[in-house]
């Protein structure tokens, strides 16, 4: 795929950098990941290229987006990132083999652009394919009580209800209590800019 016409995110390029620094502390030097929603594959990319010893899976709903995703992986120089997978995580279980174990699923912007039915299916696949010590890291904008909303995010809210009814920036509290379904919790609570959060879950 030339250049000129790879599919690229402009919010993929302004929070990659605060996402790597918040994500590197947590993360050990050795590892394998699982990425839900890729999208273009900058993220993995990114990641992969910055994280040598950690091999990368992404994912996404979208086959057409795998040739994306492999060109920003050549770009980047990640022979790290593997080729991409088709998942749904309303599947249940997973498309991947019974016995896979991740140290770490990744997923960004995922569950304000999906149903709310997206949501207990991250959690509970996480929870199936997550290692003894892994974490589940999501990152986006959410909802919290007695927290004020910047008007950007309300504003990104409203945008979101309007183009799909289903759809919306979810409240913190509904995402936690999902994650206690399927046997997680929300360990770290990290503010990054533009009134996004990366969230740690863990058994």
């Amino acid at each position: 795929m030339p250049t000129s016409t790879l599919p690229s995110s402009a919010a993929s390029e302004r929070n990659k950098d605060p996402i790597l620094d918040a994500l590197r502390p947590l993360l050990p030097e050795q590892g394998k990941a699982l990425e839900i929603g890729s999208g273009t594959g900058q993220h993995a990319a990114y990641f992969a290229a910055a994280l040598p010893g950690w091999l990368w899976q992404p994912s996404d709903m979208d086959k057409e987006l795998f040739e994306a995703i492999a060109a920003h992986a050549r770009l980047q120089e990640a022979a790290n990132v593997q080729p991409a997978i088709e998942l749904d995580v309303r599947t249940n279980p997973w498309p991947l083999p019974a016995k896979a174990q991740f140290d770490l699923i990744f997923s960004a912007n995922m569950l304000h652009i999906a149903s709310w039915i997206c949501c207990p299916g991250l959690m509970q696949g996480a929870a199936r394919h997550l290692t003894a010590d892994g974490l589940l890291v999501t990152y986006g904008p959410y909802l919290e009580q007695d927290v004020p909303t910047a008007p950007s995010n309300l504003a990104f809210d409203a945008d979101l209800r309007q183009r799909n009814a289903s759809w919306g920036i979810r409240q913190l509290a509904d995402v936690e209590k999902e994650a206690g379904r399927a046997g997680l919790q929300l360990r770290q609570r990290i503010s990054l800019p533009a009134n996004n959060l990366l969230l740690v879950f863990s058994r």
